[in-house]
């Protein structure tokens, strides 16, 4: 008899798991947000889906979501908007593109530059773990802005909020 059995397998499991949670929070990678921790805080919530990666329909999905806010004075308490990200989505919250798909693409920085003042105004994203562990991407590689954040699922996030009472919105 060696010695191992299921509870040391598990416990082992559960220690191993432990360790790269912290590995992935020491190296800054975002937190994770579970779905049912999702809660309508502002009059009017919405939830952006992202899951393309042409630049141009991201930049016009940053000018929509600009002039929704606009419409609301950038009043956080009146409006809520979370971009749920998934697939080709997820490169425009990441450091840098080198070992992912999109290696040989080079992104605008004014698209960062944009979505960190749209962080300003309470806008927030939900990252895809699921799309990072199927594309191999470690999570480290996620930008560790403050507005930032890990889900389970990205179209689980995405229908989710809406059973929150977020509002749909699909650009492009």
């Amino acid at each position: 008899m060696t010695g191992i059995d299921r509870r040391h397998v598990l416990g082992g499991l559960v220690t191993g798991g432990a360790a790269i949670s912290a590995a992935a929070a020491a190296a800054g990678a975002p937190a994770e947000l579970a779905i049912k921790d999702f809660k309508k805080q502002a009059e009017l919530a919405c939830v952006y889906h992202c899951d393309f990666g042409d630049a141009a329909r991201f930049s016009q999905q940053l000018r929509n979501i600009n002039n929704h806010l606009a419409q609301y004075n950038f009043d956080r308490s009146k409006l809520k908007i979370v971009i749920v990200t998934h697939s080709a989505g997820i490169k425009y919250f990441l450091a840098d593109l080198a070992g992912t798909p999109w290696s040989e693409e080079r992104l605008d920085p004014e698209l960062d530059k944009r979505m960190k003042a749209l962080g300003e105004y309470g806008v927030e994203v939900f990252l895809c773990k699921f799309t990072f562990a199927s594309l191999k991407i470690d999570q480290a590689k996620a930008r560790p802005d403050p507005f930032i954040r890990f889900v389970p699922s990205g179209i689980a996030a995405a229908a989710g909020l809406q059973a929150n009472g977020f509002a749909y919105v699909k650009v492009g």
